[in-house]
């Protein structure tokens, strides 16, 4: 794959994900996806959708600003939209990319805000 397909690749990740199409999302991911983000780490693809189908609750919209590549990773700079009181907020993603699926996922964003929300988003047990 060559670096505009990891782009195309991590966009139609995350249109999946504001879709609220997790099986879809879910075939983008390889089996062992290392996810970090400031709320939390995991690894495996069933952990990322569970977490993913938890924050889609709220996600309203992404709006992609920015798109860099190089070789294997990727880099957005992007806003995400959820209700108020949070509302729009800039963050940032690391991806790398493993036999043309998405095999990391680093996020950067202030987590703060979302600090009430934490285990509304990454407990499993939740939107299974």
């Amino acid at each position: 794959m060559n670096t505009t397909d990891n782009l195309n690749l991590a966009e139609s990740y995350y249109n999946a994900m504001l879709a609220k199409d997790f099986d879809k999302m879910a075939g983008y991911l390889h089996d062992n996806v290392h996810f970090i983000g400031p709320l939390a780490e995991m690894q495996g693809k069933d952990a990322v959708v569970a977490a993913a189908k938890n924050f889609g609750e709220i996600l309203q919209d992404i709006q992609i600003r920015s798109r860099f590549s190089s070789d294997t990773k990727i880099m957005f700079a992007y806003d995400m939209v959820v209700p108020a009181p949070i509302g729009k907020f800039r963050a940032a993603v690391l991806m790398e990319f493993m036999d043309g699926l998405i095999s990391k996922i680093e996020l950067f964003y202030d987590a703060s805000p979302f600090q009430g929300k934490k285990s509304e988003i990454f407990d499993n047990s939740r939107g299974s």
